[in-house]
């Protein structure tokens, strides 16, 4: 909403622009008129909106039409008084003052026009001649009937200006077609389906309560509610089913409110869900503020996960945790485009019918979150998460780590994501090593389009009992054009391909060149061990430089299997990356790898009970 409110008063000279102006403030009227009233501003706190309001008077004797174009140009509203026995006055209305006013304005947002009658000492009204002209032009607000003489409808007049800016029935409303516009029902379909946080189509009692309480900061009382009810049936066959409102129903009230001059009742709605006066959801709603010092990552609280675990609830229709297409498509409803492409598919786990797991769709916020916060940010505001939640803004959602140089200082780190970025020459098997992490054999591999590819794999995996993401990243084969967001992660794994004699020796020189003095840790991944194992044609032999470098022994991975690929090679990794400062030696100990899978698979083995306990309750 606008932060103060600028309204002009036009007109033909001696009409009263200057009276009206005057008894406003005074509350009495003027013995001696001026030719014209200075600015006056009307503070915050005495106005019915508690928004400040400077009142601009114009004067053609004393100001140039310089002057006069450059406060139509800063107008918010414009007051155009006629007098009821100046005829000449009326005529000028359409002759004149309009014609100028939209020329000196922007097509598109044109400036909201108040028709001020002063019918000073005068008992017949010009409403005859006025109310064509209000038809004619869809910028006229509306017309008052005023005196300055006898102080009747100053303070309404003023208040309706106000109103105009502030509350605007333009953006909402056609009169000519009686009917709302559809930005605004676009608007207020979103909000229904926020607020409908069963997805039944119908917005009950407690579900109404909850809207209320949230745009107007109190509930209706049960014979409120049914009065509401009661209108809306009287009115539509299918506004009511159930005994709640459905979304046909909730728009016939809005359109209701805006027909009886209650837009601002609209408005409230519209702007607690953030939107601003183009119907537009604002920036300030989408993107909050939040800080990020440098070496720090952002990841998801438990809250926010609550929300999205809400969100996929309410959509999973069938309850087989997961999300078909057209699930899917029903959630996205609310966002004004499609946010997740095909590629998410192959980002994280899906089932058998490759739709996103309840797993899976969690991970991909987690991916979204740790990658582009402001775009999660933007999500969760589509969501309506700050309204569902009752949070301040969306920012609430994020947790930012602490710096990894302290977590490095204290040996122990209370993050929950961890990167891993993955190096390899073309053909050494990287994008295969992403795709088993997510469950996938060699041959459910081969089923995946060129242009679904993605090159970030993330998944949960089980460390010492404790649930954590590992986001897998593959890095493009460019040796020597690696950015700093290539070589920033927690840790960092180097493919080989076994049967190529050719494909270590990019690992090796990648690692003397970028990573030999790094304290991320590293592991050697030899990859197709299902093939004929080839002498790789570099001076060390994978075993001898990892020995010599102080690293794990190279570890075997093969995705060409009947079942699905091991994830202990996964837990092995995030495991590096929770405890960099562990030396090789200790992490080379096998007793270091059985704790960390023990715990891995006491805590997969009770919350796969919970899951499946949790399923039976939905």
């Amino acid at each position: 909403m606008r932060k103060d409110v600028r309204i002009l008063l036009v007109g033909e000279p001696k009409v009263g622009k200057t009276s009206l102006i005057m008894s406003l403030v005074s509350e009495e009227f003027p013995d001696a008129v001026p030719l014209r009233a200075e600015e006056i501003t009307i503070p915050a706190d005495v106005t019915p909106e508690r928004v400040p309001t400077h009142i601009v008077d114009y004067s053609e004797a004393e100001q140039s039409d310089e002057q006069l174009y450059h406060e139509i140009s800063k107008a918010n509203v414009i007051c155009i008084v006629y007098s009821v026995n100046n005829k000449k006055s009326i005529e000028k209305v359409t002759s004149h003052w309009i014609p100028l006013i939209n020329e000196r304005t922007d097509k598109d947002s044109r400036v909201p026009l108040i028709l001020v009658e002063d019918s000073d000492l005068v008992e017949h009204s010009s409403m005859e001649t006025i109310l064509p002209i209000m038809n004619q032009y869809s910028e006229i607000e509306t017309c008052v009937e005023c005196s300055a003489k006898n102080l009747k409808n100053i303070s309404e007049l003023f208040y309706y200006a106000q109103k105009a800016v502030l509350h605007p029935t333009g953006p909402l409303y056609c009169p000519e077609e009686k009917e709302m516009k559809p930005p605004c029902i676009k608007a207020l379909t979103r909000i229904f389906k926020v607020s409908d946080l069963d997805n039944d189509g119908i917005l009950n009692d407690i579900e109404l309560n909850f809207f209320q309480r949230t745009c107007f900061n109190m509930p209706l009382a049960p014979q409120a509610l049914e009065d509401v009810k009661n209108v809306v049936r009287r009115n539509m066959a299918d506004g009511v089913q159930d005994n709640g409102l459905t979304l046909k129903g909730f728009l016939f009230l809005h359109t209701l409110f805006i027909q009886r001059g209650r837009h601002e009742t609209t408005w409230t709605v519209l702007r607690r869900f953030g939107y601003d006066d183009d119907l537009e959801l604002t920036q300030e709603y989408l993107f909050p503020l939040l800080k990020i010092p440098p070496d720090c990552t952002t990841e998801l609280n438990h809250n926010a996960y609550l929300f999205l675990q809400s969100v996929f609830d309410k959509h999973d229709k069938d309850r087989d945790c997961a999300l078909s297409p057209e699930e899917l498509q029903d959630l996205f409803k609310v966002f004004p485009y499609m946010p997740w492409g095909p590629d998410v598919n192959n980002t994280v786990c899906t089932n058998e019918q490759g739709w996103i797991t309840y797993q899976g769709y969690l991970s991909q916020w987690t991916l979204t979150t740790y990658l582009d916060v402001q775009r999660c940010l933007e999500y969760l505001g589509y969501l309506g998460y700050s309204i569902i939640c009752e949070q301040e803004s969306q920012a609430a959602a994020i947790t930012v780590t602490r710096n990894k140089r302290i977590d490095l200082q204290k040996k122990q780190t209370q993050r929950s994501v961890f990167r891993c970025n993955i190096f390899g020459a073309k053909g050494s098997g990287k994008s295969g090593f992403l795709q088993a992490f997510l469950g996938r054999n060699l041959q459910r591999q081969k089923t995946i389009r060129q242009d679904h590819k993605s090159f970030y794999a993330i998944s949960t995996t089980y460390v010492y009992g404790q649930e954590k993401y590992l986001l897998l990243h593959e890095v493009f084969p460019d040796f020597d054009f690696l950015s700093d967001s290539d070589l920033n992660c927690d840790v960092v794994c180097l493919v080989y391909d076994i049967s190529n004699p050719r494909s270590f020796e990019y690992c090796a020189k990648l690692y003397k060149q970028y990573f030999l003095d790094s304290k991320t840790p590293c592991m050697v991944i030899a990859a197709k061990s299902d093939l004929h194992e080839a002498r790789q044609l570099y001076s060390l032999s994978p075993l001898e430089f990892c020995r010599k470098h102080k690293m794990h022994p190279p570890q075997s991975f093969t995705c060409n299997t009947a079942e699905v690929p091991s994830k202990d090679i996964y837990m092995k990794l995030t495991t590096m990356a929770m405890y960099p400062h562990v030396t090789q030696g200790d992490a080379k100990s096998s007793s270091f790898w059985l704790r960390a899978s023990v715990g891995a698979t006491v805590f997969a083995v009770l919350g796969f009970a919970v899951y499946r306990a949790l399923l039976k309750q939905r």
